[in-house]
């Protein structure tokens, strides 16, 4: 059997995805001001997800500054799809929407002020995918309303589930009979933090 690379963090920091300059200025950010962004590998599998379940409608639970919604915008194929992102810090919010309209995909994107964990029990219609990034604790909290609002064989992504306020998520999505997911524990380059869990799940 073939020999793992030798010093694979290392080896794999050469092929993070190429991105724009206004992601990079959004990493520089993020890295001088401490705010959690998913970073450009799962940025680009977020992408990647999105493009190939040819997902028109998505919901993003947690905004911050606004990284991670450009790229499951960008995956949209046509000017029709509409992503709505929750977020609760009026500051962030501004920010998003601003950088929003740098990308030139503020035309497909709802952002609204609020509590995710309040917004998401008015909402209605279903979606095609939904990525999850707000507090861990809450993630167990969210995840029937996720079920309901998820078609049949969309796709749900729960960022961080390698922190400790995720194990009951991660408990619950595991014995869950409505979902298939898989959890990942990864290197992930410029994430926040580079190793952490993700979690792919589909409705069934």
């Amino acid at each position: 059997m073939s020999e793992l690379v030798k010093n694979p963090e290392t080896y794999f920091r050469r092929f993070i995805p190429k991105r724009s300059a206004l992601l990079k200025e959004l990493e520089e950010e993020a890295f001088r001001e401490d705010i959690p962004i998913v970073g450009p590998v799962v940025g680009e599998l977020l992408f990647i997800l999105a493009r190939i379940i040819r997902a028109e409608r998505i919901l993003e639970l947690g905004t911050a500054t606004g990284y991670s919604a450009i790229y499951l915008a960008e995956a949209f194929e046509n000017l029709n799809g509409q992503l709505v992102t929750l977020e609760n810090d009026p500051a962030m919010a501004a920010r998003a929407r601003d950088n929003f309209i740098r990308a030139g995909v503020d035309d497909q994107i709802e952002i609204r002020l609020c509590d995710a964990i309040e917004e998401i029990t008015t909402l209605s219609g279903t979606f095609d995918m939904i990525f999850m990034d707000i507090d861990k604790v809450d993630y167990d909290a969210v995840l029937p309303y996720c079920r309901d609002l998820l078609r049949q064989n969309g796709l749900l992504v729960a960022d961080n589930v390698g922190f400790e306020d995720a194990k009951p998520f991660n408990t619950a999505i595991f014995n869950s009979g409505e979902f298939r997911p898989v959890s990942l524990f990864s290197f992930l380059p410029l994430h926040s933090p580079e190793k952490d869990g993700l979690c792919l799940a589909l409705r069934l």
